[in-house]
């Protein structure tokens, strides 16, 4: 998870996750647009200078609230296998996705189309770390000898992961583990085509 603006005197770790606790259930009982600043220190016992020292806004504070709940949901595999730690990778990103707590992000790029301060959020807090997750899953495997040393890896981590987000924000056809399979299946076929032509280019 990124860390808060480091501003001002150094974080209390319960003042802190108490601000984080209160910003979460807020987001869960009323939903991102009707949770403020001044909700958030209320119910955290704090003032709203506090939570300004540690955070920019309030979409910062709302999302950090959000991954601190959440994290402990999205471990990053290490089987040894490149195929089978991007296959789970990319099945505990879909099931927390599609879970009550995941669509909470569906929820949230919907906001962010209209608060850029959001939209920075969501995608410096959530979605980059996934995704810099998943390249380093690829990476790992191109070190092991598994895939391409030409395999373009933000490529490939695209081909593997956009589809899931293209069905959970476009096209709301099902996410689920057998779809997840097919996919990565499919996606590595492609990712390990794309290594050995890139490797035939130069």
């Amino acid at each position: 998870m990124q860390q808060p603006n480091k501003r001002g005197r150094p974080r209390d770790p319960k003042t802190q996750q108490a601000i984080l606790a209160a910003s979460y259930e807020l987001l869960l009982e009323v939903g991102f647009g009707a949770v403020t600043v001044e909700k958030i220190a209320e119910r955290a016992g704090v003032s709203k200078a506090t939570i300004y020292k540690w955070w920019p806004n309030k979409a910062a504070v709302v999302m950090d609230g959000f991954l601190s709940a959440a994290s402990a949901r999205l471990p990053v595999p290490d089987t040894g296998d490149v195929f089978e730690d991007i296959r789970i990778h990319a099945m505990n990103v879909t099931r927390f996705l599609t879970s009550s707590e995941g669509k909470i992000i569906t929820a949230l790029v919907g906001e962010g189309q209209f608060d850029a301060g959001l939209a920075e959020a969501y995608r410096t807090r959530y979605f980059q770390p996934r995704r810099q997750e998943a390249k380093g899953i690829l990476e790992k495997g191109v070190r092991r000898g598994q895939l391409q040393k030409t395999l373009d890896v933000g490529l490939g981590v695209d081909l593997l992961y956009g589809p899931i987000f293209y069905r959970l924000l476009v096209t709301g056809e099902p996410l689920d583990d057998d779809y997840v399979h097919r996919l990565v299946t499919s996606g590595f076929e492609g990712i390990r085509e794309c290594g050995d032509r890139r490797g035939d280019a130069q």
